[in-house]
């Protein structure tokens, strides 16, 4: 853990300076190549960027929550798919391992994870469980000291390149529902595993998502997270509720660069003998685009400080989660607007951020989910 201002300040300019001098300039050949060159996801292993949130004594850097969040908002100033190559380590592909995993596992599988000799994935979704993540139907049935997996994951991020995964399966299929499901890490060089093709999507080319089959899977026994059957969902949910804390931060690092750009147009651009900034309506969209960021951001912030004082930030993870990229969507389509015909160009980022940012309304629960928590939370006077 960081605990001085001056060396979070090193670790906050050695990350931006990266995310300027190197990563700016290869967005253009990321969204036309539809990969991250190995070069830079080597300087990211050398930066420590893989192992951010690990523990110190596992070879990360153990950030807090509140520093995670300062260091997301400055290396997503650029191309999400950057973040999202090691993301995952720091996110969902490992932090169920270090809250609920036992000290063997962790002391096994987490400074891999931490120096990025292992790429971490996250499999949980699957073709008929989305939204409704207690519906699993992968199965993980104990075959004496293994467990033989069964099933189809989708949509999974990093699986090309996934050194491990985190799988939910269920483990006793009598148990209908969360019960039912159990954790493990599963190495994905095992036989029986097969990663389909890459999905084509919409935006975000660089972050690689794909079907997982596991046919016969022999997963040992000891993969078997915390030693203990039936807290898969529990282990999932906290791993999300984290997660939707990142995602919000994400959508305000993103949000920045795209007002910053729009900012920067409606400063050259001239229209009736003078910049388009100049005119009223334009200065509207600009100020509310700031308004807006300035909310999402403060949000983040002290959900985060809170979540580091061992406050029960659930219901206000979700909260952030919904704001920020409900608020980095309008962004994007007013930072459009601003650009004009411009806007609708590949030569310029925000058409690129435009169909990134639309992800962050779907992943790691869609806005409608993050309203039903909400909500029900409310309902039974939670706080």
């Amino acid at each position: 853990m960081i605990n001085d201002q001056e060396t979070l300040n090193l670790l906050l300019s050695t990350v931006e300076r990266f995310v300027r001098e190197r990563l700016m300039p290869a967005e253009q050949i990321v969204a036309e190549t539809d990969a991250i060159p190995e070069d830079i996801v080597a300087e990211m292993r050398d930066i420590g960027l893989f192992g951010l949130t690990i523990p110190e004594q596992y070879g990360g850097a153990g950030l807090t929550m509140e520093e995670e969040v300062l260091v997301t908002l400055a290396l997503t100033y650029t191309s999400p798919a950057f973040r999202s190559i090691m993301g995952t380590n720091n996110g969902i592909g490992s932090q169920g391992i270090v809250i609920d995993g036992t000290e063997a596992q962790k002391a096994y599988w987490l400074p891999k994870m931490a120096s990025g000799e292992l790429i971490g994935s996250f499999a949980l979704t699957e073709p008929g469980a989305g939204s409704d993540a207690s519906s699993v139907a992968t199965t993980a049935i104990r075959d004496g000291d293994v467990y033989v997996v069964n099933g189809t994951k989708r949509y999974i991020t990093n699986a090309p390149e996934a050194g491990v995964f985190t799988l939910m399966a269920r483990t006793d299929p009598a148990v209908k529902g969360a019960g039912g499901v159990s954790a493990f890490i599963v190495d994905a060089r095992s036989p029986g595993i097969q990663v389909g093709k890459t999905d084509k999507k919409m935006g975000q080319r660089g972050a690689h998502t794909a079907d997982v089959i596991f046919e016969n899977v022999r997963v040992p026994a000891e993969n078997l997270i915390g030693d203990r059957e039936g807290q898969g969902f529990k282990t999932a949910m906290k791993v999300l509720d984290k997660g939707r804390i990142t995602i919000a931060a994400v959508c305000v690092g993103a949000g920045q660069r795209m007002l910053d750009d729009a900012l920067r147009y409606a400063q050259e651009r001239k229209q009736f003998g003078q910049p388009i900034g100049e005119f009223q309506m334009v200065q509207a969209m600009l100020a509310d685009c700031r308004a807006e960021l300035l909310a999402a951001r403060c949000m983040v912030m002290e959900t985060a400080r809170r979540r580091d004082r061992g406050e029960n930030v659930q219901t206000d993870a979700s909260c952030c989660k919904l704001f920020a990229s409900e608020m980095v969507g309008r962004l994007a389509d007013r930072c459009v607007q601003i650009h004009g015909g411009a806007g609708y160009i590949s030569d310029y980022a925000v058409e690129r951020f435009y169909r990134d940012v639309r992800l962050f309304r779907i992943f790691e629960g869609t806005s409608q989910i993050q309203q039903i928590v909400i909500a029900r939370a409310m309902m039974k006077g939670e706080k």
